[in-house]
């Protein structure tokens, strides 16, 4: 299903959604992330959209905010927006900073008192890559990650939203994505999603 199909199924949904319970967005790792059924392992009532689309920039998100958070009135939002600027090396750090700040500043305006979680960007494992991966990982690198990831939090500070990093279960002992949590070394398997849930369920249900 292409970037615009999946757009259009999620504004059908909005109308019969909920207003004011928790979105998730971001790209393809927040798609893929079945947090609903996660949640409900864990014995966590609480209603959440998944409003990820895979393939998405900090651009693309950003023209697309009404649909996948502010149309929701959400609450809570927890965000994961940029891995794949971060695969571009035509794009600056600063640059996906920018916009990132604009989305976040679109999100206060339109939905007054919002909480947003800033969600660290997770780890990749070259190693464990499959071949046709490992060019984009030469880009995406766990130190350009770790670089994006303090100023991910820089920005949540300078908004007074929180900036929370789940990816501890995650992380072998060299920091890079668990080859058993990994598909071809940058998207990650249920179990991984699994492995983070401890580390997430308090944000997700905080007063």
């Amino acid at each position: 299903m292409d970037k615009a199909t999946k757009l259009e199924r999620y504004r059908e949904a909005n109308k019969h959604a909920l207003k004011g319970q928790i979105v998730f967005a971001g790209s393809s790792l927040m798609e893929m992330f079945p947090v609903e059924k996660l949640l409900r392992e864990k014995g966590v009532d609480t209603t959440v959209y998944n409003r990820g689309i895979g393939g998405y920039v900090t651009r693309e998100l950003l023209e697309n905010l009404d649909v996948c958070v502010t149309d929701l009135m959400p609450r809570r939002v927890f965000i994961n927006i940029g891995t794949n600027d971060l695969s571009n090396a035509a794009i600056s750090l600063e640059e996906l900073m920018g916009r990132y700040d604009e989305i976040i500043t679109a999100i206060e305006q339109r939905v007054p008192g919002v909480e947003i979680y800033m969600m660290a960007y997770y780890p990749i494992n070259y190693d464990a890559a499959e071949d046709f991966m490992k060019p984009c990982l030469l880009v995406r690198t766990n130190e350009k990650i770790n670089k994006a990831n303090q100023l991910v939090k820089q920005l949540a500070e300078r908004h007074g939203q929180r900036y929370i990093d789940v990816n501890r279960a995650l992380k072998d002992e060299q920091g890079r994505l668990k080859a058993e949590y990994t598909i071809e070394g940058m998207h990650i398997r249920e179990e991984g999603y699994r492995a983070i849930m401890d580390d997430l369920v308090p944000y997700v249900i905080e007063a």
